[in-house]
């Protein structure tokens, strides 16, 4: 399959589907912290104009002005949030017939849609919480593939809601944002299906 993964610096969800077979791309703004060449770096709508079939897109669009998290931050920034949005929406139209958008609980769901479904970090291997809605186009909701609730229940808070206590600083958006290989993983190996 063709697979583009839009909005990724980090290179997690390219990688899990190129290990796979796939011919799998990411796109963003930033340069690939891997240096991989299959990243494409700059705008995803140049992509998305150029023609080229995809299969699959998976999308992280930023949440800045999207998550409820940063609510208290979204006063008199209509225009900025009005302009996420309509890139959410450029996502969701883009001509592939399997589509995934994740981003956190927020303006998505009361603007555009509901989430077809909500997964959390610990249904996939990692013992720890950050509850992320997808937004389905084509495809099945994630099954998940290793539950450690249990684990991560026995953790100290700051391990379990580890995104949540990040430490302040220039990077933080980008660990916050970061997709886990168990999500990543299932991903590929879900939805990589022909």
């Amino acid at each position: 399959m063709r697979v583009l993964i839009a909005c990724e610096f980090s290179g997690v969800v390219r990688r899990a589907f190129r290990s796979r077979g796939h011919d799998a791309w990411s796109c963003d703004l930033l340069p690939a912290e891997d240096s991989d060449p299959h990243h494409y770096r700059g705008s995803i709508a140049a992509i998305l104009s150029a023609g080229a079939a995809w299969d699959l897109m998976i999308a992280h669009p930023p949440c800045t002005y999207l998550a409820n998290s940063g609510a208290r931050w979204w006063s008199g920034r209509q225009r900025e949030q009005a302009d996420a949005l309509d890139f959410v929406r450029a996502l969701m139209s883009a001509p592939i017939p399997r589509i995934a958008i994740e981003n956190p609980p927020g303006k998505i769901g009361t603007a555009i849609r509901p989430a077809d479904q909500y997964i959390q970090p610990w249904q996939f291997g990692h013992a720890e919480t950050k509850k992320t809605g997808l937004w389905l186009k084509g495809l099945a909701p994630l099954k998940p593939t290793r539950d450690v609730r249990a684990e991560m229940l026995a953790l100290p808070a700051k391990e379990r809601h580890r995104v949540h206590y990040t430490s302040p600083g220039p990077d933080r958006w980008k660990e916050r944002s970061r997709t886990l290989h168990g999500i990543a993983d299932a991903m590929a190996d879900q939805w990589g299906r022909t």
